[in-house]
């Protein structure tokens, strides 16, 4: 976690307590969403709730200091653990979609932005090679 952290600027211990709170509390979430023990995607007022701060300043400390948008961090989080699903288990995409919490036409458009390909594809294209 301490590498996402820029040094460009002095940032108070502070901020790095919050991102690192951060970034344990969004890591456990996303281990839930992947083991289907998540019946929501929590939002950032729900991340902030719990680490006892307004989600302005929240999201304000993690821009300053990862340099990254607590939506970046996320979603990055989700393309990782998307991939790892597609890839070793044989859930059908639909089904890897609603434990991530997606509608699976949304989360096909959502893999696609980031990755550049369907998560179908993706698979077929690893189990190819």
């Amino acid at each position: 976690m301490e590498t996402l952290i820029q040094h460009t600027a002095v940032i108070s211990s502070r901020k790095k307590e919050i991102v690192n709170d951060y970034l344990a509390r969004l890591d456990e979430h996303i281990q839930q969403l992947k083991e289907g023990k998540a019946e929501r995607a929590l939002e950032i007022r729900d991340l902030a709730a719990m680490l006892h701060v307004h989600p302005v300043h929240l999201s304000n400390t993690i821009k300053e200091v990862t340099g990254q948008s607590t939506c970046d961090l996320y979603e990055e989080r989700l393309v990782r653990i998307s991939k790892e699903l597609l890839l070793t288990t044989n859930l059908p995409v639909a089904q890897i979609a609603r434990q991530l919490t997606y509608d699976p036409s949304n989360f096909t458009k959502f893999f696609k932005q980031y990755t550049g390909t369907t998560p179908k594809k993706f698979r077929d294209q690893y189990h190819s090679s």
